[in-house]
């Protein structure tokens, strides 16, 4: 049975096609962990930690990781602990970096990730059927619309339509006119037929000035308010007043946090991350959680490069909860970019070959590990020191 030999850590930067903020967000997106994982037979696994020290919890519940603590937690304590495990003993990877070290779900991710990777490579699978199999073929795209300008929004929104998106993600909660201006330039723009959802990022400072504003652009036909306010009781109190569903995403990072969304009674959609539960194998547990209780999920994250991206793609495939349509990339070299801006927020990526992109969806790969291998030089093309 092969095991654990080495664990490495590196650290990447990629160019943005264009700024991509949120609510509360201080640092430039893509300047990621990557995690390397040799196996005793010398295969190797790649995962990623999209760490943002601007990304925690509610209430400091959890709290930012950037990259210099991710990669110092990693090296300082998971790797050492981990050595010597079998491939494909995840339970036992999980309670052994638990027991090191509490907390840091991105580093303990990004670590689970690439045991997955050279697992499902030694054992010739993809890494969905490690997860129970595959629950849909294709992971139709939701494309996040950051805290651009409105004619930058406008421009870009009727482009995606154009291009097949079905689903956009409007960043709001940082000036109540221009949200409820953005929202309406959006869905002029893009057309009746797009599906638009809004994300403050906890940006309003009340339930009651959430509501006021949501109120103002409910007509353009909402698909759900994701994360309005800060704290589970409060995007309750939202969710009570307004018609559109509203998603928990700060507020959801763990099982737990789901069981505590679910006693509320009135959030109706988790956003479950690979990520911020801890790995995959956690994330599946937040997707059983939610589908017990009849909430609806999808797939988030903090805009990946392809190697974090995969692991979004595997588990959206595997999660019976995951229903909806997901925030994630459509991770793409340079080399095959054609100016498609759908799902696209880097000018090149890490992989050795596109993800397959139809009618608004990514089609989920089925090579082994991952699915798509990464391009080792491209690695060393964007690796920086910290």
């Amino acid at each position: 049975m092969p095991t654990i030999k080495t664990v490495e850590t590196l650290v990447v930067q990629l160019p943005t096609r264009r700024e991509h903020k949120w609510a509360g967000l201080t640092e430039v997106i893509g300047r990621y962990v990557l995690v390397k994982v040799t196996d005793s037979d010398g295969r190797v696994g790649w995962g990623e930690a999209p760490a943002l020290k601007d990304w925690g919890g509610e209430f400091g519940r959890y709290f930012g990781e950037s990259a210099i603590i991710v990669k110092s937690v990693i090296d300082t304590y998971l790797a050492p602990t981990i050595t010597g495990i079998e491939l494909g003993n995840i339970a036992e990877l999980h309670t052994r970096m638990d027991a090191v070290i509490r907390g840091y779900p991105y580093a303990k991710a990004a670590v689970e990730f690439a045991v997955y990777d050279v697992t499902g490579r030694w054992l010739d699978v993809p890494v969905h059927v490690l997860l129970g199999g595959k629950s849909r073929d294709r992971v139709p795209v939701t494309h996040s619309i950051g805290l651009i300008s409105i004619d930058e929004a406008r421009t870009e929104a009727a482009k995606l339509a154009a291009e097949g998106i079905k689903t956009i993600k409007i960043k709001i909660g940082v000036d109540p006119e221009r949200d409820v201006a953005m929202v309406h330039a959006v869905r002029e723009a893009a057309g009746n037929a797009m599906e638009l959802c809004v994300d403050a990022n906890e940006g309003y400072k009340s339930a009651g000035e959430a509501v006021q504003i949501i109120r103002r652009f409910e007509d353009c036909r909402i698909k759900y308010v994701e994360q309005p306010v800060m704290g589970i009781e409060r995007i309750s109190d939202v969710a009570r007043r307004i018609d559109a569903p509203v998603m928990a995403d700060e507020s959801a990072w763990n099982a737990h946090d789901a069981i505590q969304i679910i006693n509320q009674g009135q959030v109706q959609i988790v956003s479950i991350y690979t990520t911020k539960a801890g790995g995959l194998y956690k994330a599946m547990e937040v997707g059983a959680v939610c589908r017990a209780a009849g909430l609806l999920c999808n797939v988030n994250g903090s805009i990946e490069t392809g190697v974090g991206n995969l692991a979004n793609v595997q588990l959206a495939a595997a999660s019976p909860a995951v229903t909806l349509s997901c925030v994630i990339p459509v991770s793409v070299p340079a080399e095959a970019q054609s100016g498609q801006i759908g799902g696209i927020y880097y000018k090149d990526d890490l992989l050795v070959a596109p993800m397959k992109f139809e009618d608004g969806a990514i089609v989920v790969p089925d090579g082994p590990g991952m699915g798509i291998d990464v391009d080792i030089k491209k690695i060393e093309k964007y690796q920086i020191a910290i």
